[in-house]
């Protein structure tokens, strides 16, 4: 098949508002964090968009750019934030209470700033999130008014901040477990389950929902369902609006996707894979609920099976066992600390282990995600790329991809695939890693 033509990108010009659901530890990271670059106060480590480079044509030419400097994406001057969450707190508050940054440093200095981001009520329901006790919300009315009042939120954000593009990405908790249903099969089954108040219908999708109605592409970093439903894929995809999700790849995941690869590389075998965390901060309080802890479970062990292969296999990957843990340890904060004992076997069977201890920081490893995330997204938009952004793989749990695909997971090869896709977006050639022309006679 041959490749596409690249399409025609517009011009990042004016103002990208940025909306987050949730303005709590990862999103009053991401404000502050990208607040203070702007200043010159820090840098964007770990942010692929603003710090990675990308290699075009042969590796004879030397043309390694930065990303942010061959692919016309917003400029972090140009942002302007907006949020929903269940509490009041601005965003200095709520950064300074997520406990992430140092205060005096990092926090006071941008204090004006932080202070002036209020969340507008969030639109949610307890029995999505029964340990997230807020009161900033919407009440208790139907979901139809859910939607609207979110619809009504995006624009008056629009007209108020004057900006000229939004991107919405979902920052906040995990809700419930919920497989997909006859409600979210067509628009006119998902539209009759909202005017029914149907418990299929959680608040993540009523953000979603309203995100592409309004024309708003939607980036999903938790497990939640949300867009990731036949309906909104098919809604994302014939109005041409860009989706992706789910579930941030941060912590002990993103292990996986660099471990895993490995082992299937080498032929080396796999007995089992215990995991488990410790991490304290609110995200974790949810996820002590085991209705919200089914969702993430779900994220995190499809990750070994979509690598691994085990049908193809057999003998090295068709029986592992694989455990997945987390706790809730409120001393911890957002240092979480993930675990991992490996049981792997090699020639004729023998055992041995690998152990990680990786004792990271959550928001610290989310927050430049979510930056990418917002950015290409919009980048996106402007190529009139819509619908599912499997190019964006790269920093999700649970990739969402075409029906009928398995979801690569292989964060190199995941790598590759969002280069080449800016290569093509760009008009550059493809990096195939073949090299034969430096051989050639």
């Amino acid at each position: 098949m041959s490749t596409p033509p690249s399409p025609t990108v517009a011009p990042a010009t004016g103002r990208l508002g940025v909306l987050t659901v949730g303005l709590g530890a990862v999103a009053s990271t991401l404000i502050a964090g990208v607040e203070l670059v702007k200043r010159g106060m820090g840098l964007p480590i770990g942010s692929l968009s603003q710090m990675g480079t990308i290699r075009l044509g042969k590796r004879t030419e030397a043309r390694s750019p930065l990303v942010k400097d061959f692919v016309p994406l917003a400029a972090l001057e140009d942002i302007v934030w907006g949020a929903w969450d269940v509490f009041p707190d601005d965003a200095y508050v709520a950064a300074s209470r997520a406990g992430v940054l140092d205060g005096g440093k990092h926090i006071e200095a941008i204090a004006d700033t932080l202070r002036d981001i209020r969340p507008m009520s969030a639109a949610f329901q307890l029995k999505y999130a029964r340990n997230l006790h807020g009161e900033h919300t919407k009440g208790d009315i139907s979901k139809r008014a859910m939607l609207e009042a979110i619809r009504e939120d995006i624009n008056t954000f629009r007209d108020t901040k004057q900006v000229d593009r939004v991107v919405m990405i979902w920052c906040a908790s995990t809700e419930i477990f919920i497989e997909p249903g006859p409600a979210h099969m067509d628009l006119e089954s998902f539209e009759k389950a909202i005017d029914a108040d149907d418990d299929q219908i959680a608040p993540s999708m009523l953000y979603a929902y309203a995100a592409l109605l309004e024309g708003v592409p939607f980036a999903n970093g938790a497990p939640n369902l949300a867009v990731d439903t036949p309906v909104l894929r098919q809604y994302a995809t014939d109005h041409n609006i860009p989706i992706s999700g789910k579930d941030f790849k941060t912590g002990q995941t993103l292990m996986k996707t660099v471990l895993a690869p490995m082992l299937k590389a080498r032929q080396l075998g796999l007995a089992g894979w215990y995991s488990t965390n410790i991490l304290g901060n609110r995200d974790g309080e949810v996820l002590d609920a085991p209705e919200n802890f089914k969702t993430k479970e779900e994220s995190k062990l499809g990750v070994l099976e979509d690598i691994l292969e085990p049908s193809k296999n057999p003998d090295l990957y068709g029986n592992v066992f694989h455990k997945v843990s987390i706790n809730y340890y409120p001393p911890r904060g957002d240092n979480k600390e993930g675990w991992d004992n490996i049981d792997i076997f090699g020639w004729l069977n023998y055992p041995m282990q690998i152990k990680v201890d990786f004792l990271c920081r959550d928001s610290i490893l989310a927050a430049p995600l979510a930056l990418d995330l917002v950015l290409f997204s919009d980048l996106a938009q402007r190529a009139g790329l819509g619908g599912i952004q499997e190019w964006l793989s790269f920093y999700y749990k649970s990739p969402q991809v075409a029906p009928g695909l398995y979801a690569e997971q292989d964060l190199f090869i995941q790598l590759t695939k969002l280069k080449n896709t800016l290569r093509w977006i760009m008009g550059e050639d493809q990096i195939t890693h073949l090299g034969r022309e430096y051989y050639a006679s």
